[in-house]
């Protein structure tokens, strides 16, 4: 006779562990299964390997935050707010410290710490795991789940958590077992979307690569009229728009037609058409024998002026020969250089998925299935995303703080 677990956990990442943890401590013999190596291993690299775990703000910035079904959250939120998962990290012995944007990081630095003070944590509470055992199906008969593995094994529990994650970042293992077994009992799969990714251009910008462009102002206009607008940091890669205001965007922008959708740069946000036609009035007669071509390195990175000049169309000519239409050619380009919009990156390169179970067949206040009992989904498996700063995290710890709390027996 096998043994048959109280709870078992499919997927060791961030919700996993934490539900794990909180299974444990409420009495439960639970089992957490990782088809890696080890455990954590998106975790390990998230915050470029620092990983923000929460944002120390209140629960209603987390839900403007949230861009995918933040209603869902809110039991989930008020249950394990950001200074319930800080107070957790702390009482286990991990110190924290707190950046600009209200980010949270581990004081050294190290992702790795969260990870060990999770692990420390599962082994204060007895949770057991097996590493490299992937799951290739779940059955549940009468009250049993029964859970297939690729070794071979079979292991049974009354209560099944499906922490697997999204499919985003394949190269942590990411895979879409958590998909594949919430259609298998019947729940809808909402398709999953790339988000927090690059936004990937029509133009050529092999020159741009590298570029970091502060406080300008993007936005992004898609064919029927909706407008998304991100004020901060913009990186150029050989093809794509980067950094923390397209990734946010990408997130906007992932459930419409991107046919025809533009991503306009305005470089000069702090300033209006008038002020700079007025700045550069003046200026085209204080250095009139300057040619355009150097006038325009007073304005942008020099990386983008040579860029920006070609966009022009106009001759290199000096300050003094330039038109009130040129002039005003310029300041338009300035606050609306356009580029093409060809696609959002490939969701393997996305930071997490959008997309996913359909939340409106789990119950909000438990995460358990509206459709099979004791059956429970938790984290980014879910359908609900947020943009960068610590929200996701939150999202994780909080929905594994619900289900671990919350099973049933």
């Amino acid at each position: 006779m096998m043994d048959i677990y109280d709870c078992i956990i499919i997927g060791g990442g961030a919700s996993g562990m934490m539900a794990s943890i909180f299974s444990a401590k409420n009495g439960y013999n639970t089992l957490l299964l990782e088809h890696n190596e080890k455990l954590g291993k998106k975790l390990y690299i998230t915050g470029k390997g620092r990983c923000n775990l929460t944002n120390n703000s209140s629960i209603e910035n987390h839900l403007q935050n949230i861009v995918t079904n933040s209603k869902f959250m809110y039991s989930a939120l008020y249950n394990f707010p950001p200074n319930k998962v800080m107070e957790f990290f702390s009482d286990a012995g991990l110190r924290l410290k707190t950046e600009r944007g209200n980010r949270v990081f581990p004081s050294s630095d190290k992702s790795s710490d969260v990870i060990n003070t999770l692990i420390d944590q599962m082994y204060n509470y007895s949770v057991k795991y097996e590493l490299n055992t992937a799951v290739e199906r779940v059955e549940k008969i009468d009250k049993i789940f029964y859970i297939y593995c690729r070794n071979g094994i079979i292991y049974t529990t009354y209560r099944l958590i499906v922490a697997s994650g999204g499919v985003s970042y394949s190269g942590t293992g990411a895979t879409k077992i958590g998909y594949d077994i919430a259609r298998h009992f019947g729940h809808n799969i909402i398709r999953p979307k790339s988000a927090l990714c690059p936004i990937v251009l029509k133009e050529h910008t092999v020159a741009l690569n590298g570029l970091s462009l502060k406080n300008v102002r993007l936005t992004i206009i898609l064919n029927n009229g909706k407008e998304f607008s991100e004020f901060g940091e913009l990186l150029f890669t050989y093809t794509s728009l980067s950094g923390p205001i397209a990734l946010a965007l990408s997130s906007e922008i992932n459930k419409y037609s991107l046919n025809n959708a533009i991503a306009r740069i305005d470089f000069k946000p702090a300033l209006s058409y008038e002020e700079l036609d007025i700045k550069f009035q003046k200026e085209f007669k204080t250095f009139a024998k300057k040619d355009l071509r150097n006038y325009i390195k007073t304005l942008l990175p020099n990386k983008f002026c040579e860029y920006f000049f070609v966009r022009t169309g106009l001759k290199n000519e000096k300050l003094a020969d330039l038109t009130k239409e040129n002039r005003q050619h310029i300041i338009n380009l300035l606050k609306k250089f356009d580029f093409s919009i060809k696609s959002l990156d490939n969701i393997n390169v996305g930071i997490v998925t959008s997309g996913g179970v359909d939340v409106k067949e789990i119950n909000s206040k438990t995460c358990e299935s509206k459709l099979v009992e004791n059956l429970y989904f938790i984290g980014e498996v879910l359908d609900v995303d947020a943009l960068t700063g610590g929200y996701n995290l939150q999202i994780a710890w909080s929905t594994a703080y619900l289900a671990g709390n919350n099973l049933k027996g």
